[in-house]
């Protein structure tokens, strides 16, 4: 599989899957929760309080893995294991755009001072179980 189709499938994924698990370090250990992602690009992005134990987690150690994609239909199933760096981003455009009304049990709207991204630059990304495939990296110098 060329790094185009590589590149093709993980973007399918990240357009039809927005609810994966994220890790960070808590008390030296890992600590996951499902999150919902949206993307730009290579680039994951996902809403959070600025108040909450995550935050805290990732100022002590912005790095990350995510898992997103698996459908939940067996064995075959496609999905992308994503390793990270995050950065707290407060852009009023992007809290907009990635607004949605189900955010409302959390926040007063876009402009509710709690509420940013968490903005997650790739370091590593690989397609995972693809028909039973080994794995397949996408190459981040390209």
């Amino acid at each position: 599989m060329s790094q185009t189709e590589i590149r093709d499938s993980i973007g399918k994924i990240l357009n039809e899957s927005h609810t994966g698990t994220m890790a960070t370090v808590k008390n030296n250990k890992p600590h996951s929760r499902y999150m919902t992602f949206f993307h730009r690009d290579l680039t994951l992005y996902t809403p959070t309080d600025r108040n909450t134990d995550k935050t805290e987690e990732i100022n002590a150690n912005p790095y990350t893995h995510i898992i997103i994609g698996y459908d939940g239909d067996g064995f075959g199933d496609a999905y992308v294991e994503y390793q990270g760096k995050v950065t707290f981003n407060e852009s009023e455009e992007l809290k907009k755009e990635f607004w949605h009304d189900d955010m409302k049990l959390y926040f007063d709207g876009p402009e509710d001072s709690n509420y940013i991204l968490l903005e997650v630059h790739p370091i590593s990304i690989r397609l995972m179980n693809k028909k039973g495939k080994p794995p397949m990296e996408l190459d981040m110098k390209g």
